[in-house]
């Protein structure tokens, strides 16, 4: 790391700490050549995650969506904004670790396995939509196998 105030390049650490919740460390540096002491931050560079449509059209990931989508789903149901809040947060991570591209059939499939947990009535909508049901028979088709899951 190069000092700010003379640019030599020989600086060393005196403390690190964790900052910004753990999202970076901060470190205290000093200038072996002027004393002069700075703090850096050491942050994780996120690479950008794309969602693969089924269509093949490929478009940045935006957990905003999927919390519009359970929070729909969620509307006048026993779920607080911040178990939606915590499921969005839940699924982009799941999508990171899956690379830097994720299809929306997989974050689909996600999502029902957690709203499923959640509330099986906002499972159930957000299932209707999701899954394109058109008779009254697709909703009890999934409430048989929602039973299924329980009893496994």
């Amino acid at each position: 790391m190069r000092c700010p105030k003379c640019h030599a390049d020989d600086t060393k650490v005196i403390d690190s700490r964790e900052a910004e919740e753990g999202a970076a460390i901060r470190r205290r540096r000093s200038c072996v050549a002027c004393q002069q002491r700075f703090t850096t931050y050491e942050r994780l560079e996120e690479v950008p995650l794309t969602l693969v449509k089924s269509s093949g059209q490929r478009e940045p990931f935006e957990r905003a969506k999927i919390i519009a989508g359970v929070s729909a789903a969620c509307k006048g149901r026993p779920v607080t904004p911040e178990q939606i809040d915590a499921l969005g947060e839940g699924i982009e991570e799941y999508a990171r670790l899956q690379g830097p591209e994720i299809s929306s059939a997989e974050v689909g499939v996600e999502v029902l396995d957690r709203l499923r947990s959640l509330d099986e009535v906002a499972y159930l909508r957000f299932a209707s939509v999701y899954k394109g049901f058109d008779a009254a028979a697709d909703f009890q088709r999934e409430l048989v196998l929602l039973k299924k899951l329980q009893r496994s």
